[in-house]
């Protein structure tokens, strides 16, 4: 199987079987549907055709039910995925990425116009904290954020209307979906039971971008699939991908399906998972209904201490160079500091460290193992409390050393009755959602210009 590094960090949202769900709830279809899927409309087998040739592309402007979706519309939101995915789209990709990005727009004016239907109000000002929270993750106010979407080809519109979307969305599933949901203590507790009896096996944090496919699509959907996967493995966004390109209702919070055990998935990507490591993309693969990319982001045993778990307090000494100084000059310097630091006696010793190397000390404490780079777990797994890493860095940035001042170990346990009662609930909700859109995909009058 063909993988790829995995580049961009997975947004932490609802932790999802969906996989799980897709299966079960395509298999029941194939069994409620007669072998042929068109057999009910009683088709001519060669039919004779009227009227001129359809062109074969459509211009990617539409009007759903009396709404207009421009051609700005959907440049300016094809700009934000360049500008989430901090890379340029190829040239050949243009045209395609353009076509998903208005068929998303169409998806997003359906739910604000069913949301309006059913009398759900979403304020100007309610809007504004989510965009000037979003800037403010980027260290920018909502103008300075404006001026520059604005110069990258996209809009502060653009942004206000995907929230606006999303925050629709979300209040049409509570009022029209969740009331409708039910989840019973004995569901929860066969769950409970489940993890306490996979105690100690390996489950994933996994990441998936899912494309629908039909016999009439099987083709296009396929190199489309391959079209993503050449752009992550050109460092890509998955979680900009997954946003804009996913046809799982996981699209919103950038594909994270959350921790699921391979078991959980259809068996395709149960194989391929069990194949992966943290980081690792796989290349598209075929699954019931069509075909999906994912993404794995770490790994953990069920219910098992993991060291990578451990919450650290720690002492980082740092040391600077002169500008200009060279690999020769540091050498020696970083030699001294390596073999001091070895002997640094405790935590306790970092302060006389720095000074005899006129650097300086920075505690922090609360540090989680795993959010660490790889190669410093690596190193820290090993050490013992007083003990320090060997130096790192660079020449130009300043070379550190990390001091083990403290390790508390995580117990895990099995979550709660709520927790798992919350996560069943939200699985039926996101599948129940998609029903809601195609049903609002179907019954909509849409217009290509």
């Amino acid at each position: 199987m063909k993988q790829t590094t995995f580049k961009a960090r997975l947004v932490r949202g609802v932790p999802l079987a969906l996989g799980l769900a897709l299966a079960t709830t395509v298999a029941a279809q194939q069994n409620a549907a007669p072998a042929n899927s068109a057999a009910t409309l009683k088709l001519p087998e060669a039919p004779q055709l009227f009227g001129t040739t359809l062109p074969s592309v459509v211009k990617a402007t539409a009007i759903v039910n009396g709404e207009v979706i421009t051609q700005t519309d959907v440049d300016q939101r094809l700009a934000l995925l360049t500008i989430a995915n901090g890379t340029d789209i190829p040239a050949e990709e243009v045209d395609r990425l353009r076509q998903q990005v208005l068929r998303n727009l169409i998806d997003e004016t359906l739910q604000i116009q069913a949301a309006k239907a059913e009398e759900i109000e979403i304020t100007d000002a309610e809007i504004d904290k989510t965009v000037e929270r979003v800037a403010g993750n980027v260290k920018q106010t909502p103008d300075q954020m404006a001026v520059y979407l604005k110069s990258r080809g996209s809009s502060i519109r653009s942004i206000r209307r995907q929230v606006l979307g999303e925050m629709a969305w979300r209040r049409l599933q509570s009022k029209k979906i969740e009331s409708g949901i039910s989840v019973g203590d004995d569901e929860v507790n066969a769950v409970i039971n489940k993890l306490n009896a996979s105690k100690g096996t390996e489950e994933f944090r996994v990441g998936e971008i899912f494309l629908s496919a039909t016999t009439a699509n099987e083709q296009q959907a396929a190199a489309n699939a391959q079209k993503i996967m050449a752009a992550l493995e050109q460092g890509g966004s998955f979680v900009a991908y997954a946003r804009q390109f996913s046809e799982a209702s996981t699209a919103a919070v950038g594909g994270d399906l959350g921790w699921v055990r391979p078991e959980q998935l259809p068996e395709q990507l149960a194989i391929a998972v069990r194949q992966m490591r943290p980081g690792m993309v796989s290349s598209p693969i075929k699954v019931p209904g069509g075909y999906s990319i994912i993404a794995v982001q770490d790994v953990r045993k069920i219910l098992t201490a993991d060291p990578r778990s451990a919450v650290l307090t720690l002492k980082q000494v740092s040391i600077r160079f002169p500008q200009g100084a060279t690999r020769a000059q540091a050498e020696p310097v970083v030699g001294r500091f390596a073999a001091a630091s070895q002997n640094i006696g405790g935590c306790g010793g970092a302060e006389k460290l720095a000074s005899e190397f006129n650097g300086e000390v920075v505690e922090s404490d609360q540090v989680k193992m795993r959010d660490l780079p790889t190669a410093l777990q690596d190193m820290m797994m090993e050490m013992q409390v007083g003990q320090a890493t060997r130096p790192f860095g660079s020449i130009e940035e300043g070379v550190r050393i990390l001091v083990l001042c403290g390790r508390d170990e995580v117990d895990p346990t099995a979550p709660s009755f709520d927790q798992v009662y919350a996560q069943l609930n939200e699985e039926r909700i996101n599948l129940r959602s998609r029903r809601y859109l195609r049903d609002l995909r179907r019954d909509a009058v849409i217009d290509f210009r």
